[in-house]
């Protein structure tokens, strides 16, 4: 196992420790193990860029713990109401929808690997940044416009980078490969 699967890993363990401090009311433990574990997002990326321990193990295991990670989260802080549900019914929607058309893909034995693009890596930064404030809501003052602001900006990033994957899934199904211009081929970061 590369270092940067490793660190991939510990992220993926962290998260029930992150969701027990979550539901027993223990923000400031949430807080610290989540800003860690965004920490090991960004690592692992970089221990794989610089010591080239890019691996197709690790392009699966990097989505995988991200997801894990921010569902979970936007579950839980809309089921105790600190964040609104219509936007955890969106970040849901938009993994959901790209899952499917991966597995559509998948069952019709079409070849395809996707990099994540641009707009959801700033999509995956935003929907961490509302984490992290909804939790740093009793250890700092932000403005409830503030808070509105992140919604609608999350919301925003989320629809739209959805919508280019599913773009690239549909042309992906058209043209019968995976060879074509979209989200751009391989990587190991998240969808």
């Amino acid at each position: 196992m590369t270092v940067a699967n490793l660190i991939t890993t510990i992220r993926i363990l962290l998260a029930p420790l992150f969701m027990i401090f979550l539901i027993n009311d223990r923000y400031k433990w949430a807080l610290v193990i989540f800003i860690v574990c965004v920490i090991s997002d960004g690592a692992d990326g970089m221990v794989a860029r610089l010591f080239n321990q890019k691996s197709k193990l690790g392009t699966y295991l990097d989505p995988l713990a991200d997801k894990l990670l921010l569902v979970a989260t936007f579950i839980a802080l809309s089921v105790r109401g600190f964040l609104p549900a219509w936007l955890t019914v969106l970040v849901i929607a938009r993994d959901v929808m790209i899952l499917l058309g991966v597995l559509v893909i998948s069952l019709n034995r079409m070849e395809f690997r996707v990099k994540p693009s641009m707009l959801s890596k700033v999509n995956t930064c935003f929907q961490f940044a509302t984490v992290i404030a909804v939790l740093s809501r009793n250890y700092l003052p932000l403005p409830p416009k503030f808070f509105l602001f992140l919604y609608y900006t999350t919301a925003l990033f989320t629809i739209s980078s959805g919508l280019h994957y599913m773009q690239y899934l549909f042309k992906v199904m058209g043209e019968g490969s995976g060879n074509s211009r979209g989200p751009k081929a391989s990587g190991r970061k998240e969808a």
